[in-house]
């Protein structure tokens, strides 16, 4: 009886993990590319190494998690820091596609498309 009860624990978390991991890939999909509209999250970072992983990775799960259906991309602009903040931001940009990466000048490039 004990054996029943652990496996039908164990089966139900497992399909939950499995039905949570499908809604953020479903998710992730639908909100991959800057859209026309919409509201943009724009963070201009300089020097943050300490800090910008850990902010970054609270904004994407109150996004994705929260179902926070607002926000159409995160645009981080490095404000030419001398540490390692924008390997930080890269690697992050690979993890997440609606995260964009850019210096001052490209930011204004692209939010000069968005309005177009």
């Amino acid at each position: 009886m004990q054996d029943f009860i652990l496996n039908a624990i164990l089966w139900t978390l497992a399909l939950y993990g499995l039905i949570e991991i499908a809604k953020t890939i479903r998710y992730c999909f639908a909100h991959t590319k800057f859209k026309q509209n919409g509201i943009y999250v724009i963070i201009a970072a300089k020097n943050q190494e300490d800090q910008i992983e850990c902010f970054l990775r609270n904004t994407v799960c109150k996004i994705l998690y929260d179902k926070q259906e607002l926000e159409k991309g995160i645009l981080v602009v490095d404000l030419d820091s001398t540490d390692n903040t924008y390997e930080i931001i890269s690697k992050l940009s690979k993890d997440y596609n609606f995260i964009k990466v850019s210096n001052w000048e490209e930011c204004k490039e692209l939010i000069d498309e968005i309005s177009k």
